[in-house]
C-alpha cells in the first residue's frame, strides 16, 4: 500500500515547462540571454512597474534591492549605521543585506491576525534615524498597506517590500511589491510559480534599474545607461570590462528564465488552485465531527487578493505542548510542514553572535508565532477526496497525542 504523502507542493512542473527548459537546453545558450529579458518585461508591465530584473534567487533580490540604497551611484543613498525597520517574524536573507550593507536593523513585532508587521509598533520605533523598511508580506497577506504608505510619506522613508512569499497578492487592486521603491520575489521551489530556484526585483526609477543591473553583474557597466559615459572617460581600458562600482555574480541561467516565464503566465490559474484547496481544507475541518477549536487561521482583510503560499495554523493554546510531537507525529505520517517564515528571528543563534538588543516584552506575538505556529502546503492541482480525508484526519489528532 503507497504511503501517504502530503508536500508542500506536488507536481510543480508540468510538460509545458519541461518543453521551454528542453528548448533553451538544446539551443545551448544557456547563461543569461532573450528569453530573460523578455521575462522581465513581462513581469514588469503584468504587475504594473516599469523595470524588472531577474536573479538566481530571492535571497539575491533582496540583497540587491538594499545595495542600491548604499551604492554610490545611487540618488537617494543611505549613510552608514542609518537604521532599517524589519518585522521579527522575518527569512534570514530580508535581514542580512541590511548588516552587509553596514546599516543598522531595528526590529517590531507582527499581527497576530495577519502575522504582518504591526503598524502601531512601527510607528513607536520609528526615529531621526530611521531610513527605511524592509517589509516582509508574509505568505500571501499583507499590512495594511494604505496605512504603511501614510507613515511612510510622513517619515520621508525608503521602502523594500520583500514580497518572495506573496508574488500575485494585490492590496486595493494594486499588487504586492509595488507599492516601495523596490519589489522582491522568490521562485524557489514551493512558491507561487517556480524554476527550482530564481527570483526578480522590480522598481520604478532607471537609475535605480541600472545600479540593480550593474549590481547583479560584477559591478561592470555592460547593458547600463552607464556605460557611454564611462566608455569615453575609461578609452583606454577594454570596453566590455568596465568595473564602476561594487557588485556581485547573482544572474539566474537562461533555464530558470525560461521556465519562470511558462509559469507566470499560469500565475492566476495556480493562485486560484491554491486558494480552492485551503477553502477545502478549512471547510472540511470546520465542519469535522472532531473539530473542536484546536486550531486558529489568519484573517483575510477585504481589501487584500492573497495570493496563498502555504496554509498557516495557529496551534491552539491548551495544545501547546503538544506541538514538538505533533509536528514530529505529521511529518511521519508524510505530512510537510515548517515553522512560520523562521518564528522570531531574534530568537534565532545568530541575534546573539550580532548582540541585537530588545526586550521579549516587546515581541510577544512573533514569540506567540513561533510557539504556536506552522504552515503546510497549498497544492497547484486540486486536492484529492481521499488525500483531504487523510490529511485532516492527522490534522484534528492533535488532541490524541501524549
Amino acid at each position: 500500500m503507497k504511503k501517504f504523502s502530503y508536500k508542500l507542493l506536488s507536481n510543480a512542473f508540468n510538460q509545458s515547462d519541461i518543453k521551454e527548459g528542453t528548448k533553451v537546453i538544446k539551443s545551448k545558450y544557456l547563461t543569461i540571454s532573450k528569453i530573460t529579458k523578455k521575462f522581465e518585461k513581462y513581469f514588469a508591465k503584468n504587475l504594473g512597474s516599469k523595470y524588472a530584473v531577474m536573479t538566481n534567487s530571492g535571497s539575491s533580490a533582496n540583497l540587491l534591492a538594499t545595495s542600491v540604497l548604499r551604492n554610490p551611484l545611487s540618488i537617494k543613498k543611505l549613510k552608514p549605521g542609518a537604521e532599517v525597520i524589519i518585522p521579527a517574524v522575518c527569512w534570514s536573507t530580508s535581514l542580512w543585506p541590511i548588516l552587509q550593507n553596514n546599516l543598522k536593523p531595528v526590529f517590531v513585532d507582527v499581527e497576530l491576525d495577519t502575522f504582518n508587521i504591526d503598524l502601531d509598533k512601527l510607528k513607536k520605533k520609528i526615529t531621526k534615524k530611521t531610513k527605511a523598511i524592509i517589509l516582509v508580506h508574509v505568505l500571501g497577506l499583507s499590512t495594511n498597506m494604505n496605512e504603511l504608505m501614510k507613515i511612510i510619506k510622513k517619515n520621508k522613508l525608503e521602502l523594500i517590500e520583500d514580497t518572495c512569499e506573496s508574488l500575485g497578492a494585490s492590496y486595493n487592486k494594486k499588487k504586492l511589491g509595488t507599492y516601495g521603491r523596490f519589489g522582491t520575489y522568490s521562485f524557489y521551489y514551493s512558491h507561487q510559480i517556480t524554476s527550482g530556484e530564481g527570483g526578480m526585483v522590480v522598481c520604478n526609477n532607471k537609475i535605480d534599474y541600472n545600479i540593480l543591473i550593474s549590481l547583479r553583474s560584477h559591478g561592470w557597466s555592460r547593458n547600463t545607461d552607464f556605460h557611454s559615459y564611462y566608455k569615453k572617460k575609461f578609452s583606454n581600458i577594454n570596453e566590455n570590462f568596465l568595473f564602476i562600482g561594487p557588485g556581485y555574480n547573482l544572474r539566474p541561467t537562461e533555464i530558470q528564465a525560461a521556465i519562470a516565464f511558462n509559469q507566470f503566465k499560469r500565475l492566476n490559474k495556480l493562485m486560484k488552485l491554491r486558494k480552492k484547496n485551503r477553502s477545502l481544507i478549512l471547510d472540511k475541518l470546520k465542519k469535522h465531527h472532531k473539530w473542536d477549536n484546536q486550531f486558529d487561521f489568519v484573517k483575510v482583510h477585504k481589501s487584500i487578493n492573497p495570493s496563498w503560499f502555504g496554509m498557516p495554523f495557529l496551534i491552539n493554546k491548551r495544545y501547546i505542548k503538544k506541538k514538538k510531537a505533533f509536528l514530529k507525529y505529521l511529518t511521519k505520517n508524510g505530512i510537510e510542514n515548517r515553522p512560520i517564515i523562521s518564528g522570531n528571528f531574534l530568537n534565532q543563534p545568530a541575534s546573539k553572535l550580532y548582540k541585537f538588543k530588545f526586550k521579549k516584552d516587546d515581541f510577544k506575538i512573533s514569540n506567540q508565532i513561533e510557539d504556536r505556529g506552522f504552515f503546510i502546503g497549498l497544492h497547484t492541482s486540486k486536492i484529492k477526496e481521499n488525500d483531504l480525508n487523510k490529511l485532516i484526519e492527522h490534522l484534528l489528532n492533535i488532541g490524541n497525542l501524549s
